[in-house]
């Protein structure tokens, strides 16, 4: 599948700004099954400097800044992809990924292999996952048993959190405790993501959080995904021997096509749309848009 994906995020201040720095990541990145076909990003006023550069974790980032006055900031990305995530899904079935238990898992996170290395930056804490309370570890202790398939308990720690938490766009905001949301059981995609990620986490394995997007179009019969009008969120778990495996907890599914990644990093601090530093006396009010949809042929 190639995709064709606009994402639209605008600012409106109701008085005039002096200057602003930003960093945005909004340009997809290649990762497994996944190929960036084209990308072009335009910045309204036009900014002084811009420049691009890859991060630590290996995603792409934008750094601009405008220094003339301005009372509206515009940041418009057209990106094309080409999505085949079938054999990797696949993949994830087969007896190499599902015959990994929690105790091999453990034992293998020994290793020196650099790979092993690489990903067990994944287990430590992170500026909006660092230690939370005894409740996040019993519920993913629920699902993970020292015996029991990793990819089978993470599945299921997946439709646990699709059941258990209801989606609600207004309870939670950037900055709420994830142990918040675990008390209340609402939130939306990135709380979910994470919420996931500190489970992981607090029984020792690795887990990522991956920003990207959803098909704005659903498959044909099927309703209408939840967040496929916006940025999305979801985990990934590294299962030693085998590598990683995506979940999405919001709408309760293995990522397949429809999927489209743009970065991951240890939760959303690392990888948000849009960030900045902001010289202005005023308020802001944010509008965001995105569209995605398939490429005719």
């Amino acid at each position: 599948m190639i995709f064709n994906i606009t994402h639209i995020t605008k600012y409106e201040y109701n008085a005039p700004v002096s200057y602003c720095h930003n960093i945005a990541t909004l340009r997809p990145r290649e990762s497994n099954g996944q190929q960036l076909l084209s990308y072009k990003i335009d910045v309204v006023p036009e900014p002084a400097e811009i420049s691009e550069r890859v991060d630590f974790f290996g995603n792409y980032l934008t750094r601009f800044s405008i220094q003339t006055q301005h009372t509206v900031l515009k940041v418009i990305t057209q990106s094309k992809v080409l999505r085949d995530y079938t054999q990797y899904h696949e993949s994830f079935f087969s007896d190499a990924c599902k015959g990994v238990t929690l105790t091999d898992a453990l034992s293998a996170l020994n290793s020196n292999d650099p790979e092993i290395i690489e990903a067990k930056q994944y287990i430590l804490e992170s500026i909006f996952i660092r230690k939370t309370d005894k409740a996040i570890k019993d519920y993913a202790e629920l699902s993970f048993k020292a015996n029991r398939s990793v990819f089978e308990a993470a599945y299921e720690l997946m439709q646990r959190i699709y059941t258990d938490f209801d989606f609600d766009s207004g309870f939670t905001s950037i900055s709420t405790p994830i142990d918040e949301v675990m008390r209340e059981k609402k939130g939306v995609c990135q709380d979910f993501a994470q919420i996931a990620i500190a489970c992981i986490r607090s029984i020792g394995l690795p887990a990522r959080y991956i920003s990207g997007y959803i098909e704005t179009l659903p498959p044909e019969g099927k309703e209408k995904l939840v967040g496929s009008d916006a940025s999305h969120a979801w985990f990934a778990i590294y299962i030693p021997t085998f590598g990683w495996v995506d979940f999405d907890p919001t709408n309760n599914q293995i990522p397949l096509n429809q999927h489209i990644v743009v970065g991951w990093g240890r939760d959303y601090y690392d990888v948000p749309p849009l960030k900045g530093v902001v010289f202005g006396s005023g308020k802001s009010k944010l509008k965001v848009a995105v569209d995605i949809a398939a490429a005719k042929e």
